[in-house]
């Protein structure tokens, strides 16, 4: 049931708002998402689990039921035979990239959020909101009537056409990238060797992924016939267009389901106005190159959420919830650059330009520091946050996921309290610690102290001898 107040309010119920809800519930802060759709949506778009999402996943005790029934790759490529050696370039435990349908994401964090105490509404829409200044009160169609929730803080994340953004009255700036891309879920009668199939000619662009059950999800783009989204697709065109691309149809037949969509770039300018945030495709959309947009709004989520649970239990200032937008828009911007690179180069249509860019990109790749770069922003792996003046070089960087010694053998399970986790060089000292700090002690003695957010990056970092979990933790709050 919907609830007359909540401390949190979110809308959608994609990826980016079931790891937010989970993320809340986990921290004891009472959060409602709210999701028009009565049945969840089967329209999968996106395929890809990249490292520092599967990291998150860690931190939080799913990676492995997300790992599970999916397929890993270890190269990425990119077009023609340019690869991203993901396995060489990537440290952690994931060195890899995912292959698994969004729905299947979706239903590991469903089960998540609802395992601990989120309240999930299906069939209730969001008409209106009003941000009163000391909290936020909405209007949502449900079950034939309406209803007005009061909460601290609400969250839109309900995708590009998000009424939270249009209520705020925010523009979406940007443009189309690639109009009537055709989409079909169908079997195969010669399915391809690898996991993951894609190539681009200049005319023609395919891509396929498996589901796992024996139905595959085909992307195709044919320069030559770029219909509205609401033309039918014809199976015998989508054919056409795969063996193009990729020299073969793999005997593709009895399709479930076909459609069209186009692909924008666009980013909203603020992702918080007041008490109310725009997160994932709400926030901003990216071409599907690289498979960064489900994995980028992910990592909106993990941001945010720890950050509303401090604001509403009241051990942090307001201005920790400033940092989301200062965090997170640049990522959003990064990765619209990177995936329209990507796009823009795989849509060359000339022969000559195709055949310099596989040149000039396998030269780049070819070099270690760029292919680590590389590797980084399509992973997520690289990205870093904006760090206080006079901080260590270390702030802002994600953490690695640091052995330690005691119950727990490893950072990133030490996470899983959803709290700030103080890593020491020596042994934990039992008593006078303070709330929301998990204290552990490294298996390295020479480990310099580290304060680790919830969302798995470093927060301060101390001298040898800084050990107390209460000083740092005032000392990383009066930077916030």
């Amino acid at each position: 049931m919907i609830p007359s107040t909540t401390d949190v309010l979110i809308v959608g119920g994609g990826p980016t708002g079931l790891l937010l809800a989970g993320d809340l519930a986990r921290a004891g802060v009472a959060a409602t998402l709210v999701e028009k759709h009565a049945h969840g949506s089967d329209l999968t778009r996106a395929f890809a689990v990249h490292a520092r999402t599967l990291e998150q996943f860690d931190a939080r005790g799913i990676a492995e039921q997300v790992l599970d029934g999916g397929a890993t790759i270890d190269k990425l490529r990119l077009f023609g035979r340019v690869d991203i050696d993901l396995g060489a370039q990537l440290d952690g435990r994931f060195p890899y990239l995912l292959i698994t349908p969004q729905t299947h994401v979706e239903d590991v964090l469903r089960k998540r959020a609802t395992e601990l105490g989120a309240n999930l509404v299906t069939g209730a829409e969001l008409i209106d909101f009003t941000d009163t200044g000391d909290g936020v009160e909405a209007v949502v169609r449900y079950q034939d009537s309406q209803r007005t929730v009061r909460s601290r803080y609400l969250v839109g994340a309900d995708g590009y056409r998000s009424r939270v953004r249009e209520v705020l009255g925010l523009e979406f700036p940007g443009r189309s990238v690639l109009k009537s891309i055709m989409l079909a879920d169908v079997r195969l009668s010669a399915p391809p060797q690898n996991v993951l199939t894609v190539n681009g000619v200049g005319d023609a662009f395919a891509f396929i992924a498996p589901f796992g059950d024996g139905w595959y999800r085909i992307f195709a783009w044919n320069r030559a016939n770029q219909l509205p989204d609401t033309e039918p697709v014809d199976l015998e065109e989508l054919r056409d267009v795969t063996t193009r691309a990729l020299g073969t149809d793999f005997g593709m037949h009895d399709p479930r389901w076909m459609s069209r969509f186009h692909s924008d770039e666009r980013q909203v300018e603020h992702y918080r106005t007041g008490r109310v945030f725009l997160a994932g495709d709400a926030a901003h959309v990216h071409s599907p190159a690289g498979g960064q947009g489900m994995n980028t709004g992910l990592q909106d989520a993990a941001n945010l959420g720890w950050k509303l649970a401090a604001a509403v239990q009241g051990w942090a200032p307001d201005s920790l919830l400033d940092t989301y937008h200062a965090e997170r828009h640049p990522v959003g911007r990064e990765v619209l650059r990177s995936s329209g690179a990507i796009i823009r180069g795989a849509m060359l249509e000339s022969k000559v330009g195709r055949l310099v860019r596989n040149v000039l990109a396998g030269g780049a790749l070819s070099l270690p520091p760029v292919a680590h770069k590389a590797a980084g922003t399509i992973s997520g792996i690289g990205f870093a946050y904006p760090r206080p003046s006079g901080a260590d070089h270390l702030v802002g960087t994600r953490a690695a996921d640091i052995p330690l010694i005691g119950e727990t053998p490893r950072l990133y399970e030490a996470l899983r309290e959803g709290e700030l986790v103080l890593v020491t060089p020596g042994p934990v000292r039992e008593d006078g610690q303070p709330g929301h700090v998990v204290v552990v002690a490294a298996a390295d003695p020479e480990q310099r102290p580290m304060l680790i957010r919830p969302d798995g990056y470093i927060a301060w970092v101390g001298a040898p001898g800084d050990t107390d979990a209460e000083a740092a933790l005032a000392e990383w709050l009066r930077t916030v």
